[in-house]
């Protein structure tokens, strides 16, 4: 088996069937499993896809572990040797998943790789491409609007959309790698429930001496946002997430950085629960 596409489902069961179709129709050609795990959706319409889509491996978890744990349940049944986390609001676009796969296995030491992502109106996400976040870079990711064309930031300005190129952290959306790799530096880190984990795996991968890689030439579609409610409990969630990477990273290594960081990170939670109101 090359490769395991794996999906953690949560209440979002027409755009997991559209992510299927693609994903069906662009790697038919790689030997591959898609394996799908239900995080307890309250939904349970997600059901109705197990006749549709008889080759995909469905398995319902006894109660919503959050996307670290969901994953890394996952994994634990994937027998591919590449293992792709991918969201169920993306969809693939093209058939070119093996200039993917031969790219990976051309890399000494390869950690992950992540794709050009597009929302549904073709408008580019940042996110595709990150650094790690630094005091520097989460200023400008928290507090100001501006993007420095050929700039080092947050979202990676030097490196360009289409290009390809090594990269520190990618989105947990499209996330490439191998088997091997991901379960011996221990997997998604579950202290996080969601949001986060993916920029932790990734820097775990360069603290190991692996390397990550942005590939802007093959584009997905990313349905932004369409799963997520923005409320208090994505806040929370969203704003703790950050809290424990730079605990996990900081607090000790980096102290001046981390007082820095941890009172941008409070001001900010702040500001974005006031605009709710």
């Amino acid at each position: 088996m090359k490769l395991s596409v794996i999906i953690v489902n949560y209440n979002v069961t027409e755009l997991l069937r559209n992510c299927l179709i693609s994903v069906e129709k662009y790697l038919s050609h790689i030997h591959c499993e898609i394996i799908v795990a239900d995080n307890h959706s309250s939904d349970q319409s997600w059901k109705s896809l197990i006749a549709e889509f008889p080759s995909v491996k469905f398995f319902a978890l006894d109660g919503n572990l959050g996307f670290a744990k969901a994953n890394n349940f996952a994994v634990k049944k994937a027998s591919g040797e590449y293992i792709l986390l991918l969201n169920p609001d993306t969809e693939i676009e093209s058939n070119d998943f093996k200039e993917l796969l031969d790219f990976a296995g051309s890399k000494d030491n390869f950690g992950c790789l992540g794709v050009r992502m597009h929302d549904a109106k073709g408008n580019f996400l940042p996110e595709s491409k990150r650094a790690v976040p630094d005091m520097f870079n989460s200023f400008e990711k928290l507090f100001t609007a501006f993007k420095k064309n050929n700039s080092k930031s947050y979202y990676r300005n030097d490196i360009g959309e289409f290009e390809i190129s090594e990269v520190e952290v990618i989105t947990g959306a499209f996330f490439l790698c191998r088997k091997e790799v991901y379960e011996k530096v221990g997997g998604l880190d579950e202290s996080y429930f969601m949001y986060g984990e993916d920029v932790d795996l990734c820097y775990t991968f360069l603290q190991n001496g692996f390397k990550n890689y942005y590939y802007g030439k093959i584009s997905i579609l990313h349905h932004k946002g369409e799963s997520t409610i923005k409320d208090k409990i994505y806040l929370d969630r969203f704003y703790g997430a950050m809290q424990i990477f730079i605990d996990k990273y900081y607090k000790i290594q980096k102290p001046v950085q981390y007082s820095f960081l941890k009172a941008g990170l409070k001001l900010r939670h702040k500001i974005e629960q006031i605009k709710l109101k």
